[in-house]
């Protein structure tokens, strides 16, 4: 029996999901349909707004081709990025040392450390290091370097040697795309580096991100999936990707 569109449609949607994007001819063959019909299953998404076509086939359709202002982003997601925060949070022990990166999802962890005094956090985020110096009774370490007002974060290779003179238990790592394509990725390449140089310093490498950002891929490459240690995400997160990642050896956790 052959297929009908909206079971295409799951199937097409579905490897969207999971890769970023589509081919005609392997979707042809999954199908047992005509790359004709492929093509015209894609022109009907792509109206849909659910993709964009390319040659040979379609990537998933990008909400920003550039990273909204932190301002805005900030209250994107909120209610999930604060109960990412909290439990990211819940899983730093008294005595740890913390690399902490930008983003409005890292900087959900701050509120839920106000009354931890036993921990050291190192960061190059401007707005992460205002709500410390606001909120936090740890220890606190900047990474100076150049600050890059469009990130509000510093930048570079002054920032590059500091993050490198220290070794530490946890980084807490936001990001612009999760792919199984291109891995862990980043919408800026200073941001990419100072993220990837944390990740390197770091026992445990965390990535913090909303449902939202699976399927993903922006600008810079951070790293490879296997390279992390743990995602932290939330309920929206699909069950296909949270066992393609635990099949990865990748510890998931679900924030409630």
């Amino acid at each position: 029996m052959s297929l009908t569109f909206e079971d295409r449609r799951m199937t097409i949607l579905n490897h969207l999901e999971m890769e970023g994007k589509v081919q005609v001819h392997h979707l042809s063959e999954l199908l047992s349909v005509s790359t004709e019909t492929v093509r015209r299953d894609l022109d009907r998404l792509e109206k849909e707004g659910k993709l964009r076509k390319v040659y040979g086939g379609a990537v998933k359709m990008r909400m920003e081709l550039v990273e909204p202002p932190f301002l805005k982003r900030t209250q994107m997601m909120k209610t999930e990025k604060m109960s990412i925060g909290k439990l990211a949070a819940s899983l730093i022990k008294d005595g740890e040392t913390i690399m902490v990166d930008t983003g409005t999802t890292t900087i959900e962890i701050l509120p839920y450390l106000k009354d931890r005094t036993n921990i050291t956090l190192i960061t190059h985020s401007v707005p992460v290091l205002n709500l410390a110096m606001e909120t936090f009774r740890g220890k606190i370490i900047f990474a100076g370097g150049e600050v890059n007002q469009e990130y509000q974060a510093t930048t570079g290779s002054l920032t590059d040697q500091i993050l490198d003179q220290f070794k530490v238990n946890k980084a807490f790592i936001s990001v612009g795309g999760i792919s199984l394509v291109d891995g862990i990725t980043d919408y800026h390449l200073a941001e990419a580096t100072i993220s990837r140089k944390m990740m390197q310093r770091a026992e445990e490498s965390i990535v913090v991100a909303d449902h939202s950002k699976f399927g993903m891929s922006t600008f810079s490459r951070v790293s490879r999936l296997e390279e992390i240690s743990m995602l932290i995400t939330d309920a929206g997160c699909s069950k296909e990707w949270v066992d393609t990642m635990e099949a990865l050896g990748i510890e998931v956790r679900i924030s409630e």
